[in-house]
């Protein structure tokens, strides 16, 4: 599916109950899908982007509100100089208590022209592609439980204001005289098990669609090794070793004392024990987004 689509965020200078009223905007598939290939090729706004958030996301919150799953790309805007950053995340059954996010740095500029960001998704496995370079692998659990994303989802992108939490844990926030901020989004691949909304056996889901061209099975033996180098250089943050967040880290993380050493360079407090640092709200999306 080739497709070309536009998310822009921006203000309008009147006041509602005392405050600035801000709009973001995005766009929601067609069709609700259980596991497949989902792509897209996304070039990020630039110049000051503090507290922007721009996301590449699988949900069913519209139809689970109790109990949603999610897969996430969340790009973190960044100030002037300094390089965007992203966030990969699940949730699983609404275990939205249970943050399993990680973020990483880039080997390019994700501003100045178009990358490729993919997920896959299959009853066993998960994994982030970044320019085909898979940077996180999440293997179904039995530690886990429901928390593994395993109901139908619509393919969703939006940019919002994360002014809270997004750019140094909300201590920068978005500066409107730099909007609007633009986002684009072209080469849509949206490989997948199409499901009815109001079906609610989907076992003839469980083992399609079948890899293919369109679609990889999985990271490849070089891939992996490139996912490694990948994680070694750039992951800046893992749930696994937040100790601020977890006294124990949930039951499926497999810690190493190299990484958790590496890790704690970049935040001594968060990875090295101590006072939890601050952390702002999650901005709640907005479920008027257009469909694709």
């Amino acid at each position: 599916m080739r497709r070309w689509f536009v998310v822009v965020l921006w203000c309008k200078y009147w006041i509602f109950n005392g405050w600035f009223v801000c709009a973001g905007s995005g766009f929601v598939s067609q069709d609700i899908y259980l596991h497949g290939y989902f792509s897209a090729s996304i070039k990020l706004p630039a110049d000051y982007t503090a507290g922007v958030v721009v996301a590449f996301y699988m949900s069913n919150g519209d139809m689970y509100e109790k109990n949603h799953d999610e897969i996430d790309f969340e790009f973190l805007g960044n100030i002037r100089g300094k390089d965007w950053r992203i966030q990969t995340n699940i949730y699983g059954n609404g275990s939205t208590s249970v943050g399993r996010e990680e973020r990483y740095g880039l080997w390019f500029d994700p501003s100045e022209d178009f990358h490729q960001y993919s997920l896959l998704w299959t009853h066993n496995l998960i994994v982030f592609y970044v320019d085909n370079v898979p940077i996180r692998e999440i293997k179904r659990a039995e530690a886990m439980g429901g928390d593994f994303p395993s109901k139908p989802m619509s393919l969703y992108a939006t940019i919002w204001d994360g002014s809270d939490w997004a750019t140094n844990g909300g201590k920068y926030r978005v500066n409107y005289k730099y909007a609007p901020f633009i986002s684009e989004f072209s080469e849509f691949v949206l490989h997948g098990c199409s499901v009815d909304p109001t079906e609610h056996t989907t076992n003839n889901c469980e083992n399609t669609p079948q890899p293919g061209a369109s679609q990889p099975a999985g990271p490849t033996q070089n891939q992996r090794s490139k996912m490694s180098s990948f994680r070694n250089k750039y992951m800046q943050y893992s749930y696994c070793y937040d100790r601020s967040r977890y006294n124990t880290p949930p039951t499926e993380c497999v810690v190493d004392p190299k990484e958790a050493e590496r890790l704690r360079g970049f935040d001594p407090v968060t990875f090295g024990g101590g006072r939890r640092p601050r952390r702002g709200k999650r901005h709640h999306r907005s479920k008027s987004a257009s469909s694709m």
